[in-house]
């Protein structure tokens, strides 16, 4: 009985601490919530949040709340005739959202009859619907790939690799292999209306992922192909980081493993890389390149990053986590009810969409130091 007793005392202890340890976490709060609809993706900068609400008898909207004023609006502004991102048949493709100012950009995806990503954007102060550009590649690989999208205060950036065949005649012609090669691409500034703009040194490599902070722009460059012509990065060419308005160079980082997602901060670098020994999320000075810490990650780590620079934040299914960039301390911030759509790290604000299974939500938390 009294051993009995022993475990039960035990027992009670561990679930009060855990109880205790639940409490003294961050507090998880809803900033907006509807039903009967769902969030496709996900996006904040300073204290403006936008996210793309797909439909199917109405029109795709992308809302922009402001969390300091009134602001409330949704994009693009229709006109008599639907424009493309109202039409849209969104469906399971991806979506991705980028926001920078009052500027967000969309990409809305298209597999039929030829793969290809349609390059869109609008503003809180010019509601029309900008189309960009259509980046489409043949069934086959060769063509234009969509990197990413980012966006950070004036930034507004967009990654592109172009993919050609080694020898296009003797492929036709049935003489030579239809090997697929890199020929270029490069990271592209968006700036109101205007065409985007390439940024000047990112054209050789193409880029397979790209990240703003702070008018500075961190890409990876494609290091060849893969399946049906797919860019992939590797670990063998460095991520470059450049000035977003004139190209020049801040920074080389030399990943100790394949960059799978990185997050730029004014002064930080995060990468999440697969190496030999498994996953790990690492971080770099932006100023010079040098490592300065890593931890490793569970194996099934989402290819997705949000930072400051003092937090990294990355997910492992519903589950939130955070690793201080000093203490190189890992821990969890909180349990999503649903897989987070768009996680992202504004200052201390962390904030994602939910989608459950009558309603979406956006919820948000305070990352505390």
């Amino acid at each position: 009985m009294t051993a009995m007793r022993s475990l039960l005392a035990a027992a009670v202890a561990v679930a009060a601490a855990a109880v205790h340890s639940l409490a003294a976490g961050p507090h998880t709060e809803t900033i907006y919530s509807y039903a009967n609809t769902t969030v496709a993706a996900f996006a904040q900068d300073g204290p403006l949040v936008a996210w793309f609400a797909p439909s199917r008898n109405r029109c795709n909207t992308v809302h922009v709340i402001s969390l300091a004023n009134p602001l409330r609006t949704t994009l693009p502004l229709q006109g008599i005739a639907r424009n493309v991102t109202c039409r849209w048949v969104v469906g399971s493709t991806p979506v991705s959202l980028a926001l920078a100012g009052g500027n967000v950009l969309w990409t809305l995806q298209e597999r039929s009859p030829i793969p290809f990503d349609y390059l869109l954007g609008a503003g809180v102060g010019e509601r029309k619907e900008r189309r960009f550009q259509e980046i489409a590649h043949t069934n086959h690989g060769s063509g234009l790939w969509l990197g990413g999208i980012s966006g950070d205060g004036t930034t507004l950036v967009y990654s592109v690799t172009a993919v050609d065949y080694v020898d296009e005649a003797g492929c036709l012609a049935g003489t030579s292999p239809c090997d697929l090669e890199v020929s270029g691409g490069g990271v592209y500034r968006m700036a109101g209306r205007q065409p985007p703009k390439l940024i000047t040194g990112t054209g050789p490599d193409g880029a397979v992922e790209v990240s703003a902070s702070a008018g500075a722009v961190a890409y990876v460059p494609a290091a060849g192909t893969g399946k049906q012509g797919r860019p992939l990065a590797g670990a063998d060419l460095p991520i470059e980081i450049v000035d977003a308005q004139t190209g020049s160079s801040i920074s080389h980082v030399d990943p100790q493993g394949t960059p799978l997602a990185i997050a730029l901060t004014p002064h930080v670098l995060a990468t999440l890389e697969r190496t030999p020994l498994g996953l790990r999320l690492a971080w770099y000075d932006q100023a010079t390149g040098m490592a300065d810490g890593s931890v490793p990650v569970a194996t099934k780590t989402s290819p997705e990053l949000t930072a400051t620079d003092s937090t990294i934040v990355y997910r492992v299914g519903r589950s939130i986590r955070a690793v201080d960039v000093q203490t190189h301390n890992v821990r969890t911030l909180a349990l999503a009810a649903a897989d987070p759509v768009g996680l992202s790290l504004e200052g201390r604000r962390l904030a994602w969409a939910e989608n459950l299974k009558t309603s979406a939500r956006i919820r948000a938390l305070t990352v505390k130091p």
